[in-house]
């Protein structure tokens, strides 16, 4: 097995997990992994094709109430983004998209962990929710980074654990289906691509099924801890993969 085929299974085993436990984070996880090895549109392919699986199987296994009332800003919000997300993909400067987003989540979710009780946010409402849509709907297009933002922002504004995971799985769910359609739509998609999409949609089974298994017997206070912990060493990671 060469080494983009190491890469390749070693990013989704990793990043299955992840998304498995915290419902988002696929594509963060996998990237630090792939960016190293992978042609920006391949990984940015397998990434989404990758966390579209991975949420397929998590919203099966672990299934959280939602409500339509507060999903739908979000939604609104990120199926605009997308379009835009995809659209800017082939002329994205990544490493100045990586320097911006990873030092954000460098410096703001270490100070979110130190702080026992940071002031939760509760302004804002619908409009603030779907300017965050929007956002992970870029980040989507760019991606699969679809939740990095709506889970910073779910975890800014207090929510509890399982209120958090029917709000993020419902739109990463939603916000993949949409972004792998339109790269299909524009050719980004091709068909060599396609024996890798399938190898990461076998791989990430078994890692996500372990993931929401630990999802299950966490309390609130270890999951955001988890939750901050993953972003900071994917902003770590991202800076690091620099060049």
């Amino acid at each position: 097995m060469d080494v983009i085929w190491l890469a390749v299974v070693g990013g989704a085993l990793l990043a299955g997990f992840v998304q498995g436990l915290s419902g988002f984070g696929f594509g963060l996880t996998a990237m630090s992994i792939w960016a190293w090895v992978l042609d920006p549109a391949l990984a940015a392919t397998l990434a989404v094709s990758g966390a579209l699986t991975g949420q397929i199987l998590a919203a099966i296994f672990v299934r959280r109430s939602w409500d339509m009332r507060v999903l739908w800003p979000f939604l609104a919000g990120g199926l605009c983004g997308v379009p835009v997300g995809v659209w800017v993909l082939p002329y994205l400067d990544m490493r100045l998209f990586k320097l911006v987003l990873g030092t954000f989540l460098v410096l703001w979710c270490p100070t979110m962990l130190l702080i026992s009780r940071f002031p939760r946010i509760t302004a804002g409402g619908r409009l603030a929710d779907a300017v965050v849509g929007w956002a992970g709907g870029v980040m989507g297009g760019l991606g699969g980074f679809t939740g990095t933002l709506p889970t910073l922002w779910c975890t800014l504004c207090g929510l509890s654990k399982d209120h958090q995971r029917g709000i993020i799985q419902n739109f990463n769910l939603a916000m993949l289906c949409v972004a792998m359609l339109m790269y299909v739509a524009r050719g980004i998609v091709t068909t060599d691509m396609v024996p890798y999409m399938a190898a990461v949609s076998a791989v990430v089974v078994i890692p996500v099924l372990m993931g929401t298994r630990v999802y299950v017997g966490i309390s609130d206070q270890h999951f955001r801890q988890i939750v901050l912990g993953m972003l900071t060493l994917s902003g770590v990671v991202m800076l690091l993969s620099i060049s």
